[in-house]
């Protein structure tokens, strides 16, 4: 076969692909790293990843395992002891009976959303996501020819949703409602009474619910709540959760789902199909991150709580902006709606001419339109940086 730069593309693709969406935190990222190379300074607050590193008995128990013969397959499902070290954990964060039945081990904690909308999901079903949110989640939706049904995150009521308009959504025809709490892109999270209210019509209008729980060790006030644990809802509910973000694990590729036992066999049959397995060094070193010491995790959120309240007072300084304070996860999510330019524009006008990578609140949802979104997976120093270069260039846009 030729290649064809610059041309027309002749091949043809399955109707499917035109469905499917992206990231643009990694289009962001390799932008900016592409003005890095010529030679710009950049502040990187585009990307979701901690910038501590992994805790070194994680890595030692990972090179441990590859010296003990862990390079092989392993169970489609994870190896039992991990999937054993995972159900404990559940067990005990989120006061539920789990089995090791019920978790299915993946690389990452996206195939947790791609599989489960494969197996639940198709034409016809409708499925209720968060606006502004991941943006897979609706690009998985999309895939699978399911209809996407926008749920409003208010900055209003601290970026939660308002139980009338999940009433308004909710009917006959809703397959799977998303949950994100803490919150991607917002930093905003569920209280109980949110939750009882969305099981309450779970029941009512048999839903199931997939609990993207992924930053639920970073929540900076009060104690996380899972939907799991109210009665009757581990049994019509999907856990995601992983080791990239608690335990600064992001290229280590290792997530799980915990799911109801005929939907966790789902599961493991759509990773046959796949990936056939996680790596099983990884799984090893996920089995030390989850029995081990936890201390840094402790000491890594802190340190995120403190460049919190930094970025926060610092884009509060900013004329024409306005940023509530976040709940959890590590990201800000200001308000630019009062600036002489759409939010696309000034988040490419940021990283362009004052080398400060940020995505537009836009690529997370309609209702993401007139903010930011900025990670501060960052150091302080840096982020006060960021911080003086914005306020200069936005004063122009005041």
């Amino acid at each position: 076969m030729k290649a064809n730069p610059g041309g027309e593309s002749a091949m043809q693709f399955a109707q499917r692909m035109e469905r499917l969406g992206t990231e643009s935190a990694f289009e962001v990222m390799a932008r900016a790293k592409h003005l890095e190379a010529q030679g710009q300074s950049i502040i990187h607050l585009e990307i979701g990843q901690p910038d501590f590193p992994t805790a070194p008995h994680i890595c030692d128990a990972a090179y441990k395992a590859m010296k003990e013969g862990y390079t092989g397959y392993a169970p489609a499902a994870g190896l039992p002891v991990l999937r054993e070290a995972i159900a404990q954990h559940i067990s005990t964060t989120r006061q539920v009976q789990v089995s090791p039945e019920n978790v299915v081990v993946m690389p990452g904690a996206k195939p947790v959303i791609f599989f489960t909308l494969l197996a639940l999901a198709g034409p016809g079903d409708e499925i209720i996501y968060p606006d502004p949110g991941f943006p897979i989640y609706e690009s998985v939706i999309n895939f699978v020819n399911a209809t996407p049904v926008p749920l409003p995150l208010r900055e209003s009521v601290g970026f939660r949703f308002q139980v009338e308009d999940l009433e308004a959504r909710v009917s006959d025809k809703t397959k799977l409602l998303i949950l994100n709490s803490p919150q991607n892109p917002t930093g905003g999270a569920l209280t109980i009474k949110d939750l009882e209210a969305i099981a309450r019509l779970a029941h009512q209008y048999d839903v199931m619910i997939l609990a993207d729980e992924i930053y639920s060790r970073m929540l900076y006030e009060g104690e996380f709540c899972s939907i799991a644990s109210l009665p009757n809802m581990m049994e019509r509910t999907v856990i995601l959760d992983g080791h990239s973000k608690t335990y600064a694990m992001t290229g280590w590729r290792l997530g799980y789902a915990i799911a109801p036992f005929p939907l966790a066999q789902k599961l493991e049959q759509l990773m046959i199909n796949s990936n056939s397995a996680t790596c099983s060094f990884t799984q090893m070193a996920g089995v030390t991150a989850l029995t081990g010491d936890q201390e840094f995790v402790s000491q890594m959120v802190d340190q995120f709580r403190h460049r919190r309240d930094a970025i926060v007072a610092g884009l509060n300084d900013i004329a024409g902006v306005s940023c509530l304070t976040p709940a959890g996860a590590f990201y800000a999510f200001p308000n630019v709606s009062e600036l002489a330019m759409d939010d696309r524009a000034i988040a490419h006008l940021l990283l362009e001419e004052a080398g400060v990578a940020v995505l537009p609140g836009s690529s997370f949802g309609n209702c993401g339109k007139g903010y930011l979104r900025l990670s501060y997976a960052n150091s302080l120093e840096n982020i006060q940086e960021a911080l003086k270069r914005m306020q200069v260039k936005l004063a122009e846009l005041s």
